[in-house]
């Protein structure tokens, strides 16, 4: 993927297990000596890469990283948020959840597209202008198997017949998907979710600090889950019961599938997911139900309209 303006290669070579103990101990060291926030810093877009359906259409994927631990930011599309050609709305987030969120979004490539051609995300927080380049380069080209590593469902370069064969939930989200509600009144919502079964469920295991890494990116759990998250609107918004988080919160004990111990929970025994929500401010909220199963994800979202 690339974030901002930047691109970066990394190569991973084996050496001895003596080495690689002094490697892991010094990025320990470092990673614990770099300051974290949780409030003040700007939100990076991410290009994923691009990806071709079967019918032959062609889409760019987006993400971000919001290097903030717990500030969520808004920013309306239009001149702070920017996607081109064809925007300034392209369909991206316009709240955003902290730390690494991954192929939030995706838009369909126009079809005169070639590999010269570029489509950019521009986004401005914190005073901070930072923008992701999109390109039809071959080298950029994801698979169900690219996404599940970079879910951390897999490492990299790890494959067998079962993960190679693995498909996407099945998600259907019960009603209408425009809803209205008054400020302070519950909103209940429904989502009936299913899944082939692959990858099966497995719980986010503590790693051995003396033991150098098996993947590039963070580990996950698996198994299927069902969360929603505001994908637009600006206001508090109260999930009953807590949603599993969507980005990932590597911290013990945090109610997230990339958080050591965690374990996914069995899924409802009809395949619906009842959730309450509240809204605490008038205004117009997308919400997105993410169903995953660790691997691959599936999303649909309902349009809330609050009113006093």
């Amino acid at each position: 993927m690339l974030f901002g303006d930047a691109s970066h290669s990394q190569t991973w070579t084996r050496s001895l297990p003596a080495v690689l103990a002094v490697l892991v101990m010094t990025a320990t060291a470092g990673a614990q000596s770099r300051p974290s926030y949780m409030h003040g810093q700007n939100v990076s877009p991410a290009y994923e890469g691009w990806e071709e359906d079967e019918a032959g259409n062609r889409y760019f994927l987006f993400g971000y990283m919001n290097r903030n631990w717990a500030e969520e930011l808004d920013v309306p599309a239009g001149p702070d948020n920017n996607v081109q050609p064809g925007g300034p709305d392209a369909g991206q987030p316009t709240h955003f959840l902290p730390r690494r969120n991954r192929f939030v979004f995706r838009v369909p490539v126009p079809e005169e597209f070639d590999e010269n051609d570029e489509m950019i995300w521009t986004l401005t927080t914190a005073g901070v202008t930072e923008r992701a380049y999109a390109t039809l380069r071959l080298d950029y080209l994801v698979d169900n198997l690219v996404q599940a590593s970079e879910q951390g469902a897999l490492g990299a370069g790890r494959s067998d017949p079962a993960m190679r064969a693995n498909t996407a939930p099945v998600l259907r989200i019960e009603g209408s998907k425009n809803r209205q509600v008054r400020v302070g009144e519950p909103l209940a919502l429904v989502a009936v979710a299913s899944d082939d079964g692959v990858p099966k469920p497995r719980r986010r295991r503590r790693r051995n600090p003396w033991r150098p890494p098996v993947q590039v990116t963070v580990g996950s759990a698996t198994g299927l889950r069902v969360s929603w998250y505001v994908y637009r609107g600006d206001g508090p918004v109260r999930f009953d019961p807590p949603q599993v988080k969507v980005w990932e919160d590597t911290r013990t004990g945090a109610n997230s599938p990339w958080s050591p111990g965690w374990l996914t929970p069995d899924a409802p025994p009809d395949g619906g997911w009842a959730t309450e929500v509240v809204f605490d401010e008038p205004g117009t909220y997308v919400l997105r139900c993410l169903a995953s199963d660790g691997a691959l994800g599936t999303s649909e979202d309902v349009t809330v309209t609050v009113v006093p």
